[in-house]
């Protein structure tokens, strides 16, 4: 059976954990409490040298960065319907990727790591300013489309979704995007959806 590792309060561990029920796929969580450190234990570092979460075990495969994650169930499990294989919309669903580990990070993500876990090496104003070009930016895209690529969810949607969903935990208000807000009702529409606290 997969093993994921995580934490109920990463977004990055529920992007996964999420398209995993998505998926149907049985799997076993394995909590690892960031809030004392076992992250950085000898134990875990054995198994992801990098000291983040999620980390996951599928038999012989061993992935870390939840991005990555993504791809690895969406291809194995979820074919074509979630993660295309024809280079183009290949390329249009990995750039999604790309802006969930760069702009979404920079901005809603860390907006939420500084308000709500009190991380204070982060520059609280420039990442009000990257979330608000990037939700600005999603905002605009959803205007004339239900979904980030394609007329269905792929694991572009699932790979943005947290940390947008989130944003309010970073004191960034999401009522003048009426068009996100749509679009994230819809992916809490699908079939075996399920809610982290927060969103």
């Amino acid at each position: 059976m997969i093993k994921l590792y995580g934490h109920e309060m990463s977004g990055n561990s529920y992007k996964v954990r999420l398209l995993l029920e998505l998926l149907n796929i049985e799997y076993e969580w394995v909590k690892v409490d960031l809030m004392k450190g076992e992250h950085k234990s000898t134990e875990y570092l054995t198994l992801n040298p990098f000291g983040q979460v999620p980390l996951l075990i599928d038999g012989d495969i061993q992935l870390a960065d939840a991005q990555a994650i993504l791809v690895y169930l969406g291809r194995q499990y979820g074919g074509d319907k979630w993660l295309p294989s024809d280079a183009s919309p290949l390329a249009q669903v990995s750039r999604w990727l790309s802006i969930a580990a760069g702009e979404v990070r920079q901005g809603p993500e860390n907006a939420r790591l500084y308000h709500l876990f009190r991380v204070t090496n982060i520059n609280i104003d420039r990442a009000h300013q990257k979330a608000k070009y990037i939700l600005s930016q999603l905002e605009k895209h959803l205007s004339m489309r239900k979904w980030l690529e394609f007329e269905r969810p792929t694991i572009a949607d699932i790979a943005v979704f947290p940390y947008v969903a989130l944003a309010n935990d970073g004191k960034i208000d999401l009522k003048p995007y009426p068009n996100l807000l749509n679009w994230i009702e819809r992916i809490k529409k699908l079939p075996n959806y399920i809610p982290m606290t927060g969103i």
